[in-house]
């Protein structure tokens, strides 16, 4: 009987360790991340230094700073040009890399991302639509949104049977809604003109290039409270990455959770790639490194994932715009950088990768 108490006296011990532990990782990526969005704003192909973007942000974040004490020019390129730009690489990675870890757990698939479902083919078929059709729709965004959302929905009630989603449907049924708005795209690009095709391609590859203040306060806003949803919920996805039968027996509802679920999740991803195009891997690596750092428990790893997700696009992003003359978009530096690195944690890591639920 003593002997029983030690132990679970050890082990009680050991998890407010490893609790303190994680909640220390948290903190660190925090600081990481703000470090990154400040040194950020002092990098770019015009020099400015760390002292005047420390006084241009203090300046506009001041109720009574006087904007007119700045210097026109620093001011212009930091404040209208840098620091939105920052802002809005931060909500897509956080967007992405949250829907990632949020797909993986509900269809227990560790290689499941936030595009799965189709979403990406139906928002470049709305994009190519807005920029073939310019009066078809108000805006390129919108377009790209509702035909993302669209094609999500179309997937997921494809895969509705006798009042059941089964995972492996959902997933087939992303695969064929994305293939046949993907042959939409190529029909939209077929008859094109050649300004409106170099457009459609450069949408797609992915970047930051337009990002402006009214894109950072409608999207930033959208992505934190849907990240705090996701979080609040988090217990439930650990008890849905045991599986249907298990979640019912634990009394969570799996089809209501899954479609809760679901639906944030394809509203930030939508909502991301409606903006800044189609941007590849963040929502399949974040999770993954978050899980191997902070273990599968969905409350500290979809946090971590989140801040490594705005992290890592904060980096590819200042590399777009300052390693050539000629910005590179940056769904082809997430590409060139993601894919070497999923194939060291498949190669080296592979029992932490598969080990989703």
């Amino acid at each position: 009987m003593e002997k029983n108490k030690k132990k679970s006296k050890y082990n009680e011990t050991e998890k407010h360790f490893d609790t303190k532990r994680k909640k220390t990782i948290l903190l660190i990526l925090f600081l990481i991340l703000i470090s990154s969005i400040f040194i950020a704003l002092t990098i770019g192909v015009y020099k400015i230094s760390a002292n005047d973007v420390y006084n241009i942000v203090i300046t506009h974040l001041n109720p009574w700073g006087d904007t007119n004490d700045l210097y026109r020019v620093y001011d212009v390129i930091v404040w209208n040009i840098r620091f939105p730009r920052i802002l809005l690489s931060v909500a897509v990675g956080i967007a992405l890399a949250l829907a990632g870890g949020i797909y993986q757990g509900c269809f227990r698939n560790p290689l499941v991302e936030p595009y799965i479902l189709g979403v990406e083919s139906g928002a470049a078929f709305g994009a190519a639509l807005a920029i073939v059709i310019p009066s078809f729709f108000f805006s390129l965004q919108i377009s790209a949104f509702i035909f993302g959302s669209i094609a999500v929905f179309g997937a997921y009630m494809l895969a509705r049977v006798r009042g059941e989603t089964p995972t492996i449907m959902l997933i087939l049924s992303g695969v064929i809604i994305g293939s046949v708005f993907a042959a939409f795209v190529s029909i939209l690009k077929y008859i094109a003109t050649d300004a409106a095709l170099r457009e459609i391609v450069f949408w797609m590859m992915g970047g930051f290039y337009y990002a402006s203040w009214s894109d950072v306060l409608l999207i930033l806003p959208i992505v934190i409270i849907c990240f705090f949803i996701l979080w609040i919920f988090s217990w439930k996805l650990n008890i849905l990455s045991m599986g249907d039968e298990e979640s019912k027996t634990l009394g969570v509802n799996p089809e209501l959770y899954k479609v809760i679920f679901v639906i944030i999740a394809t509203l930030i991803t939508a909502i991301s790639v409606s903006a800044v195009g189609i941007i590849a891997w963040v929502g399949l690596m974040m999770p993954h490194a978050s899980r191997m750092l902070l273990g599968p428990d969905h409350r500290f790893m979809l946090p971590a994932a989140a801040m490594m997700g705005a992290i890592y696009m904060i980096l590819c992003d200042t590399l777009a715009r300052t390693l050539t003359s000629a910005e590179i978009p940056v769904g082809i530096l997430t590409s060139i950088i993601g894919a070497p690195y999923l194939i060291y944690l498949i190669r080296n890591k592979g029992k932490l990768i598969f080990g989703v639920g």
